[in-house]
């Protein structure tokens, strides 16, 4: 998937939409209710997912050098696991959340070993 480059780059995030957004939206649209519902930088090259209201749709909005990129899955069958219905609130996830999310899981009950972190090595 595309989001395996940004896997390496640990500045980028991963904000979800919170709540409903209608999928008629496109670059301009989203980019806006980033920079105005969210108060985030769209310019960022960070993730912004979001999905609709039947949770069969999700679009991930990212700014890529010199352009926005918009990404679209749409289930046939199943929804996704989104969390809560806050409408005009972003939630930050990482990148492994993001792929459980894209698989069809739900990543607010599914726990992983934690991530370690040493400062000195004894």
């Amino acid at each position: 998937m595309f989001f395996v480059i940004f896997r390496e780059q640990r500045h980028t995030r991963v904000f979800l939409g919170l709540g409903v957004t209608d999928m008629r939206k496109s670059i301009n649209g989203l980019s806006a209710l980033v920079a105005l519902s969210f108060d985030l930088d769209p310019f960022s090259g960070h993730l912004f997912v979001f999905s609709n209201r039947r949770r069969n749709i999700i679009k991930i909005l990212y700014w890529d050098r010199n352009g926005f990129c918009l990404w679209l899955k749409r289930l046939e069958k199943e929804r996704f696991c989104w969390p809560g219905q806050d409408d005009g609130e972003s939630f930050e996830i990482d990148h492994r959340q993001l792929c459980w999310l894209l698989d069809g899981l739900d990543f607010s009950r599914v726990k992983a070993h934690k991530k370690l972190s040493y400062n000195s090595v004894v």
